[in-house]
């Protein structure tokens, strides 16, 4: 049948409702979940999985990617996510840490852009 995920979870269903709740971000609980799902079958696909948890069907296979290659750590392990580098220089930053860091500091937020 076309769409049928084939990954064993080696986690029983009850140890990964007990690690669901032991989750502190949305994104880990809807990562263990997405297993659980599988698991338990209640979600027969990546594509019904997704669908259960508000995501899109590559993101939830990028997500059994990560637990096929690192197991339930590799799933909860988030890539850094890059930005935009800072538009203040990074010894403004420091003078600015060391500023705060004294006891008569600023006053208001005036204060730092006069600053």
């Amino acid at each position: 049948m076309a769409g049928v995920y084939k990954l064993e979870i080696r986690e029983s269903e009850e140890e990964l409702k007990e690690k669901l709740g032991k989750q502190k971000t949305a994104s880990d609980k809807e990562r263990v979940q997405v297993l659980y799902l599988l698991k338990s079958k209640q979600a027969k696909t990546v594509q019904t999985a997704a669908q259960l948890v508000g995501r899109k069907r590559v993101t939830v296979q990028e997500w059994l990617k990560e637990y096929r290659k690192g197991g339930i750590s590799g799933i909860l392990r988030h890539k850094p996510r890059v930005g935009r580098n800072s538009k203040i220089p990074d010894w403004v930053q420091k003078a600015l840490h060391k500023q705060l860091q004294q006891e008569q500091g600023f006053n208001s937020y005036g204060e730092i852009r006069q600053w």
